[in-house]
């Protein structure tokens, strides 16, 4: 049976899960000192690797020989996808991911991490400036963001993903939302989480447009 996103996005939450119970060790990439062990401080490229390599563990039937990162855009291949799946170049999907972590390792606030979801600057690659990318990428098959990110009691997720939402179907047509939790990991601070997808598509053209055209 074809992939549908939202067991793609359970997987990927049960599979962060999986990563953090052994308590993976990240390090600062200027200081070279060790942060609290989990998942959480990892960069998103290295938490993208350990949990793709997860996922192949847990379910080969889905993702075995199925998985590639780094695939190329064949419209410009400066331009990298975070993630296919299915076997190219015809994938099942073609998947943009960003980490949404506002809290740093010391719990103090992470001012920048809103410029990688809500940019509209292409420079800075943010999920919103993704979508269309995705859609002019050349990739064939579905396409959809893929945000995974940290909840915390005063910096919850939801404002900044409502935000994301809106924005993003200015320009796009954003499928319904999936959506997957996760708890009880091992970093104090990056203790609980979610992870949340939406197929990209073209938006359709206005009457008004249809008749211009």
């Amino acid at each position: 049976m074809p992939l549908e996103l939202q067991q793609l996005v359970d997987d990927v939450a049960s599979c962060i899960k999986r990563v953090d119970e052994r308590r993976p060790t990240a390090a600062n990439a200027r200081t070279g000192v060790s942060y609290q062990p989990g998942i959480g401080p990892h960069s998103e490229t290295a938490a993208v690797l350990l949990v793709t390599e997860e996922l192949v563990e847990f379910s080969p039937e889905r993702y075995r020989n199925r998985i590639s990162l780094g695939v190329s855009y064949p419209n410009n291949s400066r331009e990298k996808c975070d993630l296919c799946i299915g076997a190219a170049p015809s994938w099942d999907w073609a998947v943009e991911v960003k980490m949404l972590r506002l809290l740093g390792d010391n719990g103090k606030p992470n001012d920048n991490m809103l410029m990688h979801i809500l940019s509209p600057y292409p420079a800075h690659r943010s999920a919103l400036t993704d979508c269309p990318k995705l859609l002019r990428s050349g990739l064939h098959g579905r396409k959809a963001i893929l945000i995974y990110g940290f909840d915390y009691p005063s910096w919850p997720m939801n404002p900044a993903i409502r935000a994301f939402e809106a924005l993003a179907r200015i320009e796009v047509a954003l499928g319904a939302r999936a959506e997957s939790s996760f708890a009880d990991l091992a970093h104090p601070v990056h203790e609980r989480g979610r992870v949340l997808g939406w197929e990209v598509q073209p938006k359709a053209a206005s009457p008004d447009q249809t008749e211009a055209g």
